[in-house]
């Protein structure tokens, strides 16, 4: 004789097994996500039973690891639309990678010129107000030159007139 509670657990394990296979085959057909914790909560089991039960597992990894028949738009999936989302990843990831390299190359360059400038061996900080003091002292030469020449042509014109007053003035005596 067999012991009534070994029977009855040996039956609630079967129902459990049931219930498992069948949430499988319903996230299948529907094309939800198959996860260990998606087929447990759906067929209400605790996800150790699933992992004490290796070929149920087994099942689930098998299942995780194939496409599905039907997107979720009711569409099916074919070879050649996987082909085209993969290609696709490729392309999406290659312009990802892209992208970082550039990112890492500019922070490389913000950092080179941040330590550049801590060292005290840069340039300083405030170029721009450097560049405009420049253009500014620039201006102001120009103009100073500009005053020299035009006080040079004064001068020029004073002397000129002066001899010719003294000119004028030795003739007359």
């Amino acid at each position: 004789m067999t012991n009534p509670m070994i029977e009855g657990r040996r039956a609630d394990s079967i129902r459990r097994r049931q219930r498992v296979v069948k949430a499988l085959s319903v996230a299948g057909a529907a094309g939800g996500e198959i996860t260990v914790s998606s087929i447990a909560r759906a067929a209400g089991v605790d996800r150790s039973f699933l992992y004490r039960h290796s070929d149920l597992l087994a099942r689930i990894h098998t299942a995780q690891s194939c496409p599905s028949t039907a997107s979720g738009n009711g569409e099916p999936v074919t070879r050649e639309s996987l082909k085209a989302d993969l290609a696709n990843t490729h392309q999406r990831i290659a312009r990802l990678v892209a992208h970082n390299v550039q990112l890492e190359r500019k922070l490389s360059e913000l950092l080179g010129e941040a330590a550049w400038r801590e060292s005290g061996l840069g340039a300083p900080t405030d170029i721009d107000q450097l560049q405009r003091r420049i253009t500014m002292l620039e201006q102001h030469v120009v103009d100073l030159t500009g005053q020299l020449e035009e006080r040079s042509q004064e001068l020029d014109a004073a002397r000129s007139a002066n001899r010719e007053l003294f000119t004028n003035m030795n003739k007359q005596h």
